[in-house]
């Protein structure tokens, strides 16, 4: 949990320090910006690659090995003295990460018996939720107050932290005999509605998310010093939304990404419809908070059940996926707004994230009855 709060932390805390990197570096908002966009580009290119190089080294080694690298790249980057060494140090973590999400699932939930997995990767997303709700607002406070290198320093040693207590607690067995290395029911139909189901739920996610800021400034006219405290309230919804869904996974795990999905689209369009009066942008706010990290949180538990090979390379495949999901959506958010208003952009992200309901239906209806009665 410690390291999935810390990287999650080290992917987003750039956005909170974007003014100060920029005026201490020299350069422009947008190009302190791709530290988060390559970062995630990153993520999308190398996790499949990377989780099949490692596929037969022990679990306990390659998570000690990645929280090295955390490590390394951290103090590199708050060590940076130019844009370019900064950069190179953030994809360096970026790699890291990559690899990360595709092992640490299984590992986790193998400790654990198979009707309790749900509770587990809950308990997981919790944690890299809490990176939203307090590790990006401390860390950008920390920034502010001191130097933007500071709250990366401090990324180094909650990532030792993390290091040390899984070398030294984390049993070591061959990567093909762990416990969850397989899934539990294996299914390639399934595999590829959820891939495709993830893909385009969080392109319609950040499609309207990306502009959010633009959005309660414009269309629900919110002043900015509120503004932040509606991103922290958005934050805790997400927080909200996957500690009940984590609960619901091992009894309902259906359901709970069907609810997820559903939940993001009725937000959005709720957005879209009602978000220039701000008692309902803060209600639709809030449910689209809530549905978020489920989501993701849902197709990483259905991978572990439905994987066709190895687990590890399906959640892999999942969250290569899911990060191009998020930056196709970004770019198509910002292809929207030139032709057209702030508000459509979550018109356009409810109606894809609508389409990924429907490839969740579509895939249970021509699915096998093994499959329905999962």
């Amino acid at each position: 949990m410690l390291a999935a709060f810390t990287f999650n932390t080290a992917e987003n805390l750039p956005v909170g320090l974007l003014e100060i990197i920029s005026g201490s570096l020299g350069v422009s908002l947008s190009a302190v910006g791709l530290l988060v966009t390559g970062y995630a580009a990153t993520v999308a290119v190398a996790s499949v690659p990377l989780a099949h190089v490692t596929r037969a080294a022990p679990r306990r080694h390659v998570l000690t090995g990645l929280l090295a690298v955390l490590v390394v790249s951290s103090l590199a980057a708050a060590l940076a003295t130019s844009y370019g060494l900064l950069l190179v140090a953030r994809l360096l973590t970026a790699l890291a990460q990559a690899l990360f999400w595709a092992v640490m699932g299984p590992v986790a939930v193998g400790l654990f018996a198979p009707d309790v997995r749900g509770r587990v990767v809950g308990a997981l997303s919790v944690a890299g939720s809490l990176a939203l709700v307090l590790g990006v607002p401390a860390g950008t406070w920390l920034g502010q107050r001191s130097a933007w290198q500071v709250p990366l320093a401090a990324l180094a040693v909650l990532g030792l932290l993390s290091l040390v207590t899984i070398a030294v607690l984390l049993p070591t067995a061959p990567a093909d005999e762990a416990p969850a290395a397989y899934g539990t029911s294996p299914d390639a139909r399934r595999f590829g509605t959820v891939l495709a189901t993830g893909a385009l739920s969080a392109t319609g996610a950040f499609t309207g998310y990306t502009y959010l800021v633009e959005f309660l400034d414009d269309v629900s006219g919110f002043a900015p010093s509120t503004v932040g405290a509606l991103l922290v309230a958005f934050g805790v919804a997400c927080l909200v939304g996957v500690s009940i869904t984590g609960a619901l996974l091992d009894r309902h795990p259906r359901a709970a990404l069907t609810g997820a999905v559903a939940t993001q689209a009725a937000a959005m369009l709720g957005l879209y419809a009602a978000g220039s009066r701000p008692v309902a942008a803060v209600a639709f706010l809030a449910l689209m908070g809530g549905a978020l990290g489920p989501v993701f949180m849902a197709t990483q538990h259905a991978m572990l059940r439905c994987a066709p090979g190895r687990t590890d390379l399906a959640l892999a495949a999942n969250s290569g996926c899911y990060n191009v999901g998020i930056a196709a959506g970004a770019a198509f958010g910002g292809l929207i707004l030139p032709l057209a208003d702030v508000r459509d952009t979550f018109l356009v992200g409810g109606l894809l994230t609508a389409a990924a309901c429907a490839v969740l239906f579509g895939g249970r209806f021509l699915g096998d009855d093994r499959d329905r009665a999962a």
